[in-house]
């Protein structure tokens, strides 16, 4: 098993406890979701429709400003996946440490993979894998930097999973030109529904319509298609999440400073401390029923997500 945040199910076997007991912190996904709508009797009882998934397509394209083509999936890590098998297998250079799915995606469709450390050792690769905003550090790359790589590799790959609240940081817009270049793009994350398993890839119409056909005719749920629509429409919701979401990262970040945990970098929606020991960390939070997440490349180093009510703030705060 690759080693997750969200592992849940493991914190309580140790720990003990229901899921309601706890704060799951573990993953970077916003603890106040997007309202749910009522939606329409056909999302649970039809199949979806080109048209409905069209629809839901140019709705993603505005919300992320480009003019390529758009690929509904079930989450981004779908396209994680299949991205490696639309190639032929070859060298592939993954800026981390990151998430580790991109390596682990490569290496079962048959790729060589090197993870590197700075985006300078990217150019040459078959393919190369660049997560912007990155995961867990928080580690930026400017998007003429990403333009100028993606001349530089046969095929560039852009993981923007926790692009929403920085679109400064994004590349979308150059997806429907740069032959090569696929974007990733996460909705669970910033919009608090991961169970929903949506995301999109954005990239050139040819790359698209292969990926196409790997995904198939129904690469998503009615229900995944109606909330989408909605909520990457409701530009109000957004605007007001990305404020709240900079008011509390300061936040967290003054009781981790008063905890003694120094700021090694993040996001608006997890953060990356240093710990004198992340297991015992870890360890004394789930106490409290607080998951947080930690890495077997590292063994100081702990990643929490922001809580989602005042009540959960108190008790990260009182752990700490």
């Amino acid at each position: 098993m690759r080693d997750h945040g969200g592992n849940l199910d493991g914190a309580m076997a140790r720990f003990g406890g229901t899921r309601a007991d706890w704060i799951d912190l573990s993953t970077g996904i916003n603890r106040v979701p997007y309202p749910i709508p009522d939606l329409p009797e056909h999302a649970w009882t039809a199949l979806p429709t080109r048209a409905e998934i069209a629809a839901l397509a140019a709705t993603a394209a505005r919300a992320y400003g480009t003019t390529g083509a758009v690929l509904p999936l079930a989450g981004a890590q779908a396209a994680i996946q299949m991205i490696p098998r639309l190639l032929p297998p070859g060298t592939a250079r993954v800026l981390g440490p990151t998430y580790n799915e991109h390596a682990a995606s490569l290496h079962a469709a048959g790729w060589t993979v090197e993870q590197v450390a700075a985006v300078d050792a990217l150019p040459g690769a078959d393919l190369a894998v660049v997560v912007n905003p990155n995961n867990p550090d928080g580690r930026r790359v400017s998007p003429g930097a990403l333009r100028d790589l993606a001349g530089q590799v046969g095929t560039l790959v852009v993981d923007e999973s926790f692009a929403d609240p920085s679109p400064e940081l994004s590349v979308a817009s150059l997806a429907g030109d740069l032959p090569g270049l696929y974007v990733l793009r996460s909705f669970g994350k910033f919009y608090g529904l991961a169970g929903l398993r949506l995301g999109f890839v954005l990239g050139t119409e040819q790359a698209i319509a292969q990926l196409s056909e790997l995904a198939g005719p129904w690469p998503i749920s009615g229900a995944a298609i109606a909330i989408g629509q909605q909520a990457l429409a409701d530009t109000a919701w957004a605007r007001a999440t990305v404020e709240r979401l900079r008011a509390e990262v300061e936040r967290i970040d003054r009781i981790a400073h008063v905890a003694g945990w120094p700021l090694i970098g993040g996001t608006e929606l997890f953060r990356l401390y240093r710990t004198p020991d992340a297991v015992a960390a870890q360890d004394q939070l789930a106490q409290a029923r607080i998951w947080s997440r930690i890495f077997p490349w590292s063994p100081d180093l702990i990643r929490l997500g922001l809580p989602g009510s005042d009540a959960e703030w108190q008790r990260l705060e009182e752990a700490l």
